[in-house]
């Protein structure tokens, strides 16, 4: 089913709920506790839509609360502050949640919060979160069955939701080798160190007995419940060192680590791990235990939270400096730093506007997995759009165009007689590109940074007019299927290396987002496309191939015809479709052409 009208997501679940003051802090705005029992909550009832069974949380990932502009006395120059008035009483709050994909017996689902004025009709977003649960049946293992994306917005969540998995499993490996490999560096310079509060002044310890209304529907402890019971004490342990009612800004990814149930004693431990300028980390962990004559206690939660302190107009007040405790408080203070880096790191590859030069983003250790998955990611969201359009097909080799606001986008895309594999290999090692591709002079890897990224210095002849050669630095990041239909990946983008700088001997170009999928459609038959998104600035003539004015796609390809083994009916006259509506449109560059006669080479004998 196509999108339109009439459709919806059949594992979709909207909850509203009617904001009452039982629901609200000491400030009279909706608790983020209760906020969280809501999300849990509408989450899992989706999950289980979807599984056909019982579900239970395995984590949140990170929450971030909007910032917009609070009420002023009874006039509003624009929305409420949505992470300092979340929510006053008697608004509505409206939450969507669906599953985005499925893997074998867990799957990711993604949740939309939004606020609703009943009385001005006005609505506005609150925060959006991602959620992984996991089928549970106790008799039996449980097989998920896929997800069925319809939508261009279903089949961008679903494709990504791969990289996300993939995210979530090395972050804590991320954090040591950052921790490892890389000196962290603090601000203390300048904040004003006279007044340091210790560390410990900022520790909480709180019990809850787990009775039967803290239940979900399978006796086990409500997963929204215990993350309720860790903010009331992490906004405790922010409270003490700021002195102060802190605004909860974000909160890092929630792990479930075991189940509890009723009768259980949770032990909630939180403390301020690190305090910047404007914004403290709070580290909160909760511990299980059956009997008050239990030595043992399990680990089953833990989750990190950032507050700010506002002042009256709602700009971030100056912390004081928190002095860690040595041993474990220094390393939660180190660990707090690196976590910080991450989250700038990654908020600036995302928040990249592709309009906006440099495309290319600093690479180091602390941001080669978000690197990673934004190069990926953004390859992904490419192929997973809806209206590309078929401007030509030759000897079916075929080539799509999708016009975006300042961006021409093309794909080109044929048959070939070789194992999907064996064309990914081949083609993600860019060293063997100047064997066979004359538009490289040379490729020198870099770095290996792992198993699937690789940075290359490539080098290329010069551009129309300009005498100078062309040199790139670039971030070439492979995947392989991570289910049944899903193509093999190289995805390509630039990337700033301090060791290959931008040097006078050559003009240093840019890719923005490029590379190949390559889908098995049988027994040695495999699709290869490959994408390209280009800006007006960069390229020529492409759009003379676009529009039928020229036929050097098709010589090319006709050229690797009895190279790749083309399956091809159409071997007389090519047929063109011609749009005259790209006529007028910029001229684009040979490097987005020789970009694509790269398709040819790895299927040479």
């Amino acid at each position: 089913m196509a999108e339109g009208e009439g459709y919806r997501n059949p594992t979709e679940v909207q909850m509203s709920q009617l904001v009452l003051p039982c629901h609200t802090n000491q400030r009279g705005e909706l608790s983020v506790g209760q906020l969280l029992k809501w999300i849990d909550a509408t989450a899992c009832l989706s999950a289980e839509r979807h599984a056909g069974c019982p579900c239970v949380t395995a984590s949140m990932d990170d929450i971030y609360f909007e910032h917009t502009i609070r009420f002023s006395g009874t006039q509003r120059t624009s929305k409420p502050l949505a992470q300092d008035r979340l929510q006053s009483v008697g608004q509505v709050v409206n939450i969507k949640a669906k599953v985005n994909r499925a893997f074998n017996s867990s799957m990711e689902v993604g949740i939309h919060v939004a606020s609703e004025d009943l009385c001005s009709e006005n609505q506005w977003n609150v925060c959006k979160a991602l959620a992984t649960f996991v089928a549970h049946r106790e008799l039996s293992k449980v097989k998920l069955k896929q997800t069925m994306p319809q939508t261009e917005e279903e089949k961008t969540e679903h494709s990504v939701a791969a990289e996300r998995r993939r995210m979530r499993l090395v972050y804590a490996d991320t954090i040591k080798d950052l921790l490892a490999n890389c000196v962290i560096q603090d601000d203390l310079e300048s904040r004003d160190c006279s007044h340091m509060v210790p560390a410990e002044k900022t520790r909480v310890e709180s019990v809850e007995l787990v009775l039967p209304p803290h239940a979900n529907h399978q006796g086990n402890t409500f997963g929204g419940q215990i993350m309720a019971w860790m903010e009331n004490v992490a906004t405790i342990a922010a409270s003490r060192l700021c002195r102060a009612h802190p605004t909860l800004k974000a909160i890092e990814m929630f792990h479930f680590r075991g189940p509890s149930q009723v009768g259980d004693r949770l032990v909630f431990k939180a403390i301020v791990n690190n305090a910047f300028k404007h914004s403290m980390e709070v580290g909160v962990c909760v511990e299980a235990y059956r009997q008050e004559a239990e030595t043992h206690r399990r680990h089953i939660n833990s989750a990190f939270m950032t507050f700010v302190v506002l002042d009256a107009d709602d700009q971030p007040q100056m912390l004081p400096w928190i002095r860690p405790q040595p041993g474990d408080g220094e390393r939660r203070y180190r660990e707090a730093s690196a976590r910080k880096k991450i989250r700038l790191d990654r908020k600036y590859i995302v928040s990249c506007k592709q309009a906006e030069m440099p495309l290319s983003v600093p690479w180091d250790p602390s941001n080669q997995v978000c690197l990673s998955y934004n190069n990926v990611s953004s390859l992904k969201m490419l192929v997973a759009k809806d209206n590309w359009v078929l401007s030509s097909e030759i000897n079916q080799v075929r080539l799509y165009t999708l016009e975006e606001d300042k961006f021409l986008s093309f794909h080109m895309e044929m048959l070939v007689h070789v194992d999907a594999a064996q064309a990914f290999l081949l083609l993600s090692d860019l060293r063997r590109r100047p064997e066979w591709d004359k538009h490289y002079r040379s490729a020198e890897l870099v770095q290996q940074v792992d198993e699937d990224d690789a940075i290359y210095h490539v080098i290329s002849p010069p551009l129309g007019s300009d005498p100078k050669p062309q040199d790139f630095v670039i971030l070439a990041s492979r995947r392989k299927p991570c289910d049944n239909g899903d193509p093999y990946v190289i995805a390509l983008r630039s990337v700033t290396l301090p060791t290959h700088r931008e040097t006078p001997e050559y003009r240093r170009r840019e890719t923005l987002c490029s590379g190949f999928c390559f889908w098995r459609e049988g027994d040695q038959l495999t699709k290869v496309s490959y994408y390209n998104q280009a800006t007006t600035g960069l390229l020529n003539y492409v759009t003379t191939n676009v529009t039928g004015l020229s036929s050097e796609f098709y010589t090319t390809f006709k050229a690797c015809s009895p190279l790749v083994g083309v399956e091809s009916k159409h071997t007389t006259k090519p047929k063109i479709r011609r749009r005259k509506d790209l006529l007028p449109a910029a001229r684009f560059g040979l490097h987005c052409l020789r970009e694509a006669l790269q398709l040819r080479t790895p299927f040479q004998p």
